[in-house]
């Protein structure tokens, strides 16, 4: 559920970190069918779509559209991804590990993109760059840290979720009310 989780974030990423962190050692040898993440051509593409998207997602605007057409590519692949490291498992294991890799990343994706519409607020790139620099180091260490600390890393993804629902619902409600320009009328004179 880690690999489906980071992966709702940033596919490219999730794929390149884990393939790179296998070839290095860094993490144990990856479950079922995901060993081919380690493969060099696997690897090399998922780096060159994770430096175009982390290119795209700078722009304004492009940023949102991107990210909102991500939402038919990243619950489909994480499902696939949860569903490859219980391969080997029995065929039910097999269909609740993508049903909830599907699910647990489309919730992830989701909460993002949320916050990808509210920074994207902003007419700069800084932004988007802070924002693409944390995601990368959230998919990262989730890709990383789930290998060793499979419990606590999900425990910590799933609280680090719920904060960022609360977050998104708060900016979202600010921005409603300044539109409605309720925000003007509140502020002392």
């Amino acid at each position: 559920m880690g690999v489906a989780y980071a992966a709702g974030i940033n596919l490219p990423a999730t794929v390149a970190v884990l393939g790179i962190a296998d070839r290095a050692g860094w993490i144990g040898p990856l479950p079922g069918g995901l060993g081919v993440l380690s493969s060099v051509w696997i690897i090399g593409i998922a780096s060159v779509l994770y430096m175009m998207e982390f290119l795209v997602t700078l722009i304004p605007g492009v940023a949102s559209v991107w990210e909102t057409a991500q939402t038919i590519i990243r619950p489909p692949a994480a499902a696939l991804l949860a569903a490859t490291t219980a391969y080997h498992s029995d065929p039910a294991v097999l269909v609740a590990a993508s049903l909830l890799g599907g699910g647990l990343a489309l919730t992830t994706h989701g909460t993002k993109l949320g916050l990808r519409y509210a920074v994207d607020t902003s007419p700069e790139p800084v932004t988007n760059g802070v924002a693409n620099v944390a995601e990368f180091a959230t998919v990262s260490t989730i890709a990383i840290f789930v290998w060793n600390h499979p419990y606590v890393t999900l425990s910590i993804a799933i609280l680090v979720l719920i904060l960022l629902i609360l977050v998104v619902r708060r900016i979202i409600v600010t921005l409603r009310a300044l539109l409605r320009g309720d925000l003007k009328r509140r502020a002392p004179s």
